[in-house]
């Protein structure tokens, strides 16, 4: 047993981390793995891999990212900070790298080989970026004199610009809206929110207006009848089959057909197997952790911690409620995965990697806490 008088690493954290945001995050790449071994198989099958190799790559991958959220749940705030820049260097850098040296897949160039590592190098960043623009936005409050959030919005251009290099036009309304939040709780002029506005719609017009793929989307999102919808018409069916309980594990047929199964539309498996209990189950986890995590954003100890848990929940927030949105036909397809549900490298990695960071900052000063303790008020 650990006992409050240690003073040793793991005792410091024990009583300092939040632990039912970390039972949470635990929880739900858990079910991740019970998703994956319902979902992946009949693709695996499909494309004549062994049934079980997208089971044995997540379980990697898992790993992976269960260690690297433990370990940079210890650090310090300075220690974060200079992981994320490390991990925003590192990311833009693959970024470019992957322009001229990765595959291209489906017309874009988003991964890199890095010896058996497939990695799709965005992930990492994502993470990255959220404590590089929190840092210097935070720094401003703190010196006027220093041009924080000018650094902060050269960051977030250079990243969207790489994004829309690759092009990856998800990722980088992704980023775009939780730059935004950021913004938003660091307290910009309504004239810069608009004008953010502005710059979101004039960037999706001229995307539409010269991205075939992307016009192809929204009009078919629009207009079904325009082109082919089968994944979100057989997503959509999939709830509808599962009904309030589901058919059972293994019961479900859209798994059967749906190329994406194990990533884009993992949701849809769920809502055909497991029901709409089941998934409103999950959806309240996800809402637990944000507003968990946002509860912390509102007491954190300074501006860096706070802005930086706003914007990595925020940044999780968004991409849940995109890819549950795709599934139920509520916003057009986009190849965006459930956070720790999906089936995918290096997304879980950028994840884990976002929540550790998370974990870390939400962690109280163990000496706060000791004195609570002893005053008989209780850690919440």
């Amino acid at each position: 047993m650990i006992s409050r008088s240690d003073r040793g690493m793991l005792a410091r954290w024990w009583f300092t981390i939040d632990r039912a945001l970390l039972s949470s995050v635990l929880l739900l790449m858990a079910i991740g793995v019970l998703v994956s071994m319902a979902a992946s198989p009949p693709v695996a099958e499909r494309i004549g891999l062994d049934s079980f190799h997208f089971i044995k790559s997540q379980m990697v991958f898992l790993f992976l990212g269960f260690i690297g959220l433990m370990v940079v749940s210890f650090f310090d705030h300075a220690m974060v900070r200079r992981a994320g820049i490390a991990a925003f260097g590192a990311g833009i850098v693959l970024m470019l790298l992957a322009l001229k040296m990765g595959p291209e897949i489906k017309g874009a160039h988003r991964w890199i080989y890095l010896g058996p590592l497939n990695l799709q190098p965005s992930e990492l960043a994502k993470p990255g970026f959220v404590i590089v623009a929190a840092w210097f936005l935070s720094e401003f409050t703190k010196r006027p004199d220093m041009p924080g959030p000018a650094i902060a919005f050269g960051a977030a251009a250079l990243f969207i610009g790489a994004l829309v290099l690759q092009p990856d036009f998800g990722q980088t309304a992704l980023v775009t809206l939780t730059f935004g939040a950021m913004l938003l709780v660091f307290g910009i002029s309504w004239i810069w929110v608009f004008g953010l506005g502005a710059a979101i719609a004039f960037g999706g017009a001229i995307s539409y207006v010269l991205v075939p793929h992307v016009a192809s989307r929204i009009d078919r999102f629009l207009n079904p009848e325009s082109g082919d919808t089968f994944q979100t018409e057989t997503a959509v069916s999939a709830f509808n089959n599962g009904g309030w309980m589901g058919a059972g594990p293994g019961g479900g047929t859209a798994k059967m057909v749906l190329p994406d199964a194990h990533t884009d539309f993992a949701f849809a498996v769920v809502g055909e197997e497991y029901g709409l209990i089941a998934c409103l189950g999950l959806m309240a986890l996800f809402i637990f952790i944000i507003m968990r995590v946002l509860k912390r954003a509102k007491a954190g100890e300074d501006a860096f911690s706070s802005l930086a848990m706003t914007g990595l929940v925020s940044m999780f927030a968004f991409q849940a409620c995109i890819n549950m949105g795709v599934n139920v036909g509520l916003l057009p397809a986009k190849g965006m995965t459930l956070p720790f549900i999906s089936y995918g490298g290096s997304s879980l990695l950028g994840t884990a990697l976002a929540m550790g960071f998370v974990l870390a900052l939400a962690r109280r000063d163990h000496h706060t806490v000791a004195a609570r303790e002893a005053s008989g008020v209780a850690y919440a």
